[in-house]
């Protein structure tokens, strides 16, 4: 993991996208790191990974909730026959 002051960084930029491409760089303020620098596919790659996570853990919420109040799922060949795509 790379850290940069803010102020170090002003004048490196290039330099540090090229070595975000490797690893993140992490911009400091005051000891802390405040933000950073990721190469742009890593962070899409991310994002994409959160929204699958989302997605599963709302799934999971919903099977909860089913088990919870007893309601058993309409099975999916029922639900195409109803809406006419069976």
């Amino acid at each position: 993991m790379s850290e940069i002051t803010i102020t170090a960084a002003r004048g490196k930029l290039s330099a540090l996208v090229d070595a975000a491409r490797r690893e993140p760089v992490f911009l400091t303020r005051r000891n802390r790191a405040v933000a950073a620098i990721v190469d742009a596919d890593q962070l899409q790659s991310l994002i994409d990974d959160a929204e699958e996570l989302a997605d599963i853990r709302a799934v999971d919420e919903a099977w909860s909730e089913t088990k919870r109040l007893g309601e058993v799922p309409v099975p999916w060949e029922e639900v195409k026959r109803d809406l006419g795509l069976a």
